[in-house]
């Protein structure tokens, strides 16, 4: 049966890119999606710099028709502001609104945006609602278990949210203040599933990094897509790997090193053209460690490739590493 946020058709079982700063850029949900994942998120955008009109904020609500269904998120502590947002958000044609109630990031909560905000539930309903009531959009909602153990009232949480209007919640199965260490519970993420109460779609992320994975965990707690976060950073195949296991249960063969060299010369080219020689070089380079992960002797071109600063000169180092290490078999 296929999963809907308002109208929106998600398909069966539909994955997830999560919204991650400085990584979910346009380049990097160009490849996610050419991959098969089948909802994007921007990164998530500061409420107070897009009613500032700050470049940095304003860039990012830049979408593409081939990435539909699309989600701009947004963070705040200010309800006004949010709303305002929420406005200028609207105008940028997204499919949905997601509010990002998890990032755990310290000058980020310290402010009571993202995570912060779980310190405070009658605040994140009342601010849920105004959002709800300021746009046509469908919204949603990526959030945590809770503030620390003491304080995972998700289930509760989740039912009120749907409650003022959204219509989709993601969950990451940590607290804030693990942060991104320990296991994820995705125990609790059942729980809310499970809430005869709850009839909006109930997404699970955190610690989905293989086809197996996803597997048991749809399998075992019975949530109606998965959310794919660090596990895609320089390895978009992940999304296409997930389906063909979840329908053949039959693992798809590891990209070679000139399928990984292709797409990593086409993430520098697209990044190139949307951010220009300087940026499009140094925003990049989170991604080589990962397109490159595991491969025996390879320390001396990775660190040229975090350190190039010239397009042509890194392109040069990808030639290389596919003369030298073309035939490396990856398991």
């Amino acid at each position: 049966m296929s999963v809907k946020i308002g109208n929106i058709d998600l398909g069966e079982f539909p994955l997830l890119l999560a919204p991650m700063e400085d990584v979910s850029d346009p380049p990097f949900r160009a490849l996610c999606k050419k991959n098969g994942a089948d909802v994007m998120f921007t990164e998530f955008i500061s409420s107070e710099g897009l009613i500032r009109d700050a470049t940095k904020s304003v860039q990012k609500l830049d979408i593409f028709e081939y990435e539909r269904p699309i989600a701009i998120q947004i963070f705040g502590h200010d309800i006004e502001s949010m709303k305002e947002s929420t406005r200028i958000c609207e105008k940028a044609n997204p499919d949905f609104i997601d509010i990002n109630y998890g990032c755990p990031v310290k000058k980020v909560t310290c402010k009571g945006a993202g995570s912060g905000i779980l310190k405070d539930i009658p605040k994140m309903v009342s601010m849920t609602r105004e959002i709800v009531k300021s746009t046509n959009l469908p919204v949603t909602v990526k959030t945590r278990l809770g503030w620390d153990d003491e304080s995972k009232h998700i289930v509760d949480v989740a039912e009120r949210l749907q409650d003022v209007g959204i219509q989709a919640i993601s969950i990451h199965g940590r607290t804030r203040k693990q942060m991104y260490k320990g296991e994820a519970d995705w125990s609790l993420i059942a729980d809310v599933k499970n809430n005869q109460r709850m009839n909006i779609p109930v997404f699970g992320n955190g610690d989905v990094d293989s086809p197996e994975m996803a597997k048991h965990k749809r399998d075992t707690y019975g949530i109606d897509g998965i959310m794919v976060g660090r596990a895609a950073i320089g390895y978009p195949w992940i999304f296409n790997e997930i389906k063909h296991y979840l329908k053949t249960n039959e693992l798809l063969a590891k990209p070679t090193m000139s399928q990984r060299i292709a797409l990593c010369r086409e993430h520098l080219e697209f990044s190139l053209r949307w951010k220009g020689p300087i940026l499009g070089v140094v925003e990049t380079r989170r991604h080589y460690t990962n397109y490159f992960k595991h491969i025996p002797d390879f320390k001396e071109y990775r660190m040229r490739l975090v350190t190039a600063t010239q397009a042509e000169d890194l392109f040069q180092i990808l030639d290389e590493v596919e003369q030298i290490f073309g035939d490396y078999q990856f398991q």
